[in-house]
């Protein structure tokens, strides 16, 4: 899943970034041109094995802005599970439960509208 967050993060802040999927032998062939790749045009290369995404490369920087989100993300993640303790896990469950049957009763609708 983390490797999904990862392309969206290149897609949507990168722009003109290229994503390139490649499998791990020819990876491991052509590793000085993708590096370049990577370092020059910011560009990402996800490695695929036996037909599975199992690592991507990408440029330090974006690696670095990464990083920090995720601390970021935790600590949020933190504050919200501390604001919750309180809350029964069967109530939190229901209530999560009923509000994604409700988003997906209004997409289902807004779907029919279009």
């Amino acid at each position: 899943m983390a490797w999904h967050e990862t392309i969206m993060i290149i897609m949507v802040n990168e722009g003109d970034a290229m994503i390139t999927e490649t499998n791990a032998v020819n990876f491991r062939q052509n590793l000085g041109e993708m590096l370049n790749q990577v370092q020059y045009r910011h560009d990402s290369v996800m490695i695929n094995k036996d037909g599975k995404p199992v690592a991507v490369l990408i440029d330090a920087r974006l690696f670095e802005r990464i990083r920090r989100m995720q601390g970021r993300f935790d600590a949020l993640c933190q504050r919200i599970e501390a604001g919750f303790s309180q809350v029964p896990e069967s109530t939190g469950m229901a209530e999560i439960e009923a509000a994604v049957a409700q988003e997906r009763r209004e997409s289902s609708i807004s779907a029919e509208d279009h």
